[in-house]
């Protein structure tokens, strides 16, 4: 039986991170966001749940410890206000693939 396979069982899905507060995985404060990725470092699912929000293009949030603005991995979330004249290339990081990972 894998890891996976006792996330289907109620009691395993609760004490997953992003299930105990989902707000924090979707919040503006960089603090916020900062916990919310600390949070993934030990889930047991981390790497299924990156792999399925760049599968469905998820367009914000943190999913599988990495921060996604408008379907793109970015290494900081810019907070909110006026945005940018030219946005920084730097900021963004590509997505990898991670499925070839193990």
């Amino acid at each position: 039986m894998s890891g996976t396979d006792t996330i289907a069982e109620p009691a395993a899905r609760q004490a997953l991170p992003c299930q105990l507060d989902n707000r924090l995985f979707f919040a503006e404060q960089a603090h916020d966001i900062d916990r919310a990725k600390a949070l993934c470092t030990d889930c047991p699912i981390r790497r299924d749940c990156l792999v399925g929000a760049i599968e469905r293009r998820e367009p914000w949030g943190v999913w599988g410890g990495e921060v996604f603005v408008d379907g793109v991995i970015v290494a900081h979330k810019r907070g909110r206000g006026r945005p940018r004249k030219h946005p920084l290339v730097a900021q963004q990081t590509p997505c990898r693939d991670v499925t070839a990972a193990a």
